[in-house]
C-alpha cells in the first residue's frame, strides 16, 4: 500500500502564492506518476498537474504560467507551487500517485482563494 500525507492548504487572497506537499510512503517503489488533481463544489475532478518519472510535466490549460509541479525523489514527495492563485481555483487538491496496476490518492486538502 501507498500512504499519501498532503499538506499546504488554506486560504489566501487573491494574487497570492501557495505550496502544496504530498509525502509518500510504503510502498512507494516503481512509481511512475505524481499528479494534483482539484474538485470545486458541484464539479468534476480535474487534473491539474503531473510528473512522470521521467521528469516531463503536464498541466491544466488553467494553471500553465501560474502553477508548477516538482518531485523530490530523495523525500518521495511531490510538490505544487501554486503562484497568482484566483478564486476560481478554489477547490479540494488531491495529490495522486500511480505505480504500475494501482492508483492511490490523498486525504485532500483545502484551498480557498478570496477576491
Amino acid at each position: 500500500q501507498v500512504q499519501l500525507v498532503e499538506s499546504g492548504g488554506g486560504l489566501v487572497q487573491a494574487g497570492r502564492s501557495l505550496r502544496l506537499s504530498c509525502a509518500a510512503s510504503g510502498s512507494i517503489f516503481s512509481i511512475k506518476y505524481m499528479g494534483w488533481y482539484r474538485q470545486a463544489p458541484g464539479k468534476q475532478r480535474e487534473l491539474v498537474a503531473g510528473i512522470f518519472s521521467s521528469g516531463s510535466t503536464n498541466y491544466a490549460d488553467s494553471v500553465k504560467g501560474r502553477f508548477t509541479i516538482s518531485r523530490d525523489n530523495a523525500k518521495n514527495t511531490v510538490y505544487l507551487q501554486m503562484n497568482g492563485l484566483k478564486p476560481e481555483d478554489t477547490a479540494v487538491y488531491y495529490c495522486n500517485v500511480q505505480r504500475q496496476g494501482s492508483s492511490h490518492w490523498g486525504q485532500g486538502t483545502q484551498v480557498t482563494v478570496s477576491s
